[in-house]
């Protein structure tokens, strides 16, 4: 009985009409399928001539790969369909089923291109290209595509006439309530989120915040793993990490180093005034190091204070410190060679006593006498 009332609208169709409407379906579906195989072949032989080098073409190209068969043969259906006489009721149903059909297949090529865009953006904005995709990464997609299912389910069910106002209501309030309960998990989760796509680290760099500095091992959804230079781990959350300044010393392309040489302050003028030139020409001559300036800072009565700066051109640690090892060492055979003295300036205390005071040191006898 189900049945009749199903087949009951075609039963005042004719076999001509049939015939037309099968065979109106039928060349939609091999015009649509035919359209597909075209363009995707197009795309790949462009591709295999190395002229799509534009992301969109090649986002368009895999896009179309998800493409159901299933969907273009039921919009072949719908359009043999549409040839026929049909009742008003079934007018409005075969409008759900173009919405239905047509939105599936439109969610599948959205789900499509956010996976293939968000790969190619993580793959583009990392430091090392071949670098697995980490969690946090893996879950935005995830939380992206559930989003667009979502959004096509609701709209599906508001075409079909049910009211999802109730629905959207529930799901608002529960997220709310959700969220106050996991408030800070949800905050190193987003903060996790935002490393991944900001990228202000990655694993493997040298990073340094407050009084923690080292080398990060691993960035979790709600922790991220620093191995310190003590060689301690240390695990700090990820929404209290965003919130320091992070130094990130693996992105260095330069290190400017500035410190002071002092020397004795009764070194004559004309011997002070050759100190500069002979410090920059230290400078000069050490490999992956350019001079920036030295100057005589100040004059006091401790000393005279030179001012050097310069940059080193290799952002290794250690090529710093052997670049400042070799400038100071070359400073120290400069002064040897001017003869100038480095050493702080000696000084004497000097006690002056009276003329009274000073004989009854001496002659303790007659301040007794005296008495």
């Amino acid at each position: 009985m189900n049945i009749q009332r199903y087949l009951a609208p075609f039963s005042n169709v004719d076999g001509e009409e049939l015939l037309i409407a099968a065979a109106g379906a039928a060349i939609t579906f091999f015009a649509i399928y035919g359209l597909l195989r075209l363009l995707r072949r197009r795309l790949c032989r462009a591709d295999a001539s190395g002229r799509t080098d534009h992301p969109v073409a090649q986002l368009l190209k895999e896009t179309l790969n998800r493409t159901s068969v299933l969907a273009v043969l039921a919009v072949s259906l719908l359009v043999g369909l549409k040839m026929l006489e049909m009742p008003p009721l079934w007018e409005e149903r075969l409008g759900h089923l173009w919405f239905i059909v047509l939105g599936f297949q439109l969610v599948l090529y959205f789900d499509r291109a956010a996976t293939l865009g968000a790969r190619r953006y993580f793959r583009n904005h990392a430091e090392n290209p071949d670098s697995p995709t980490t969690v946090a990464n893996t879950l935005m997609v995830w939380a992206l595509k559930t989003t667009i299912w979502v959004i096509f389910l609701l709209a599906a069910l508001s075409n079909l006439g049910i009211n999802v106002t109730a629905l959207v209501a529930s799901l608002g309030i529960g997220g709310i309530a959700v969220a106050l309960a996991v408030q800070n998990v949800l905050g190193d989760l987003f903060a996790s989120l935002s490393i991944a796509v900001d990228k202000p680290f990655e694993v493997g760099d040298s990073i340094a915040i407050t009084n923690v500095s080292g080398t990060v091992e691993h960035v979790g959804l709600k922790t991220t793993r620093i191995r310190s230079d003590s060689g301690e781990q240390i695990i700090i959350g990820n929404s209290e990490l965003l919130k320091n300044v992070v130094r990130n010393y693996k992105r260095m392309q330069t290190r400017r180093v500035q410190f002071s040489l002092k020397i004795n302050p009764s070194t004559p003028a004309a011997l002070a005034a050759q100190v500069p030139d002979a410090l920059k020409a230290v400078i000069d001559r050490q490999p992956d190091v350019r001079a920036d300036r030295v100057h005589l800072k100040s004059v006091t009565q401790d000393a005279l204070e030179y001012e050097l700066v310069f940059y080193v051109l290799n952002s290794a640690y250690v090529k710093y410190m052997n670049a400042q090892q070799a400038v100071l060492l070359g400073a120290l055979e400069v002064f040897s060679e001017l003869g100038v003295d480095a050493n702080a300036p000696t000084r004497r205390l000097v006690f002056e006593q009276g003329e009274e005071a000073a004989n009854e040191a001496v002659h303790p006898e007659r301040r007794l006498q005296s008495h």
